[in-house]
């Protein structure tokens, strides 16, 4: 199981109230988009799920507990820039978190634990298509690889939530499809909950379960610094999508499926193929 159950939750840096009175619950294996304005608060309720920032009021349960102090293996993370080490290969990047975790201080993992590890990377490897580079360092990579990486890097520990801080945006469209497409096989061939902030309302009805707006209802200049984001539209993708079952949605096909009424002045406020 890896529910989520986010209540009443309030964010603030001093005088200046970030979100406000957030609720939301994000059933096992959902698939969550985030959207909204910029500015608007969407990395910093991922930051909280992850465990980087604490809620200044309410609570935060995975699986009706409330979340360690700092991020762990429970939550997987990816991105927009590319979260990968420089000077580690495709293996030794994907394979540092099972050493870092199966021996603490030494980082090292020996015998027949490092062969079992070893595999187990290289099969995730192939599993985000690339086969053939685990010798190779990230710098010798294009984006769109680096970013498979950083998947399978996070998908080793098996979390039970993977958040992708907008994971897709640096990417070309052409290259960015086939990382939706990859996307969407994971999610269906694991038991996690992912939770994703995007500015592409396209990517947000594409690959998403449900689509959540955030905005500030009060946004004149002498307010912003008093009242937060909270929820405003919080849209149940249909027909629905089910983990370990194909999406009979296209969205090229059936376009928009909903406005969400943001503001006119945002790129996430266009309908797909319309310029704001």
């Amino acid at each position: 199981m890896s529910e989520l159950v986010i209540e009443k939750v309030w964010k603030e840096y001093g005088d200046q109230i970030v979100l406000e009175d957030v609720s939301l619950t994000v059933a096992s294996r959902a698939f969550v988009a985030l959207v909204g304005p910029s500015g608007c608060g969407k990395s910093t309720f991922l930051r909280m799920l992850l465990g980087q920032e604490r809620p200044t009021r309410g609570t935060i349960l995975l699986d009706g507990q409330a979340l360690p102090q700092e991020p762990g293996s429970d939550r997987g993370v990816v991105f927009q820039r590319y979260s990968v080490f420089p000077h580690l290969t495709v293996v030794g990047n994907v394979l540092l978190g099972r050493e870092l975790s199966g021996s603490r201080y030494k980082a090292k993992l020996f015998g027949a634990a490092r062969r079992d590890a070893v595999d187990e990377a290289r099969r995730l490897i192939g599993e985000v298509g690339l086969s053939g580079a685990e010798g190779k360092y990230p710098a010798q990579l294009s984006g769109g690889m680096q970013q498979r990486l950083a998947l399978a890097q996070a998908l080793i520990m098996k979390p039970k939530v993977l958040l992708l801080d907008e994971p897709f945006g640096a990417l070309d469209p052409g290259i960015r499809a086939e990382i939706h497409t990859l996307m969407k096989r994971l999610w269906h061939e694991t038991q996690m909950t992912v939770v994703m902030v995007t500015h592409d309302m396209r990517e947000a009805f594409t690959l998403a379960t449900r689509v959540v707006a955030f905005e500030r209802k009060r946004d004149r200049p002498e307010e912003k610094e008093r009242y937060g984001a909270t929820i405003t539209k919080d849209i149940s993708i249909w027909p629905p999508r089910l983990a370990g079952a194909p999406s009979i949605f296209s969205p090229d096909r059936d376009g928009p499926v909903i406005s969400l009424g943001l503001r006119r002045d945002d790129p996430a406020s266009s309908p797909p193929g319309e310029k704001p």
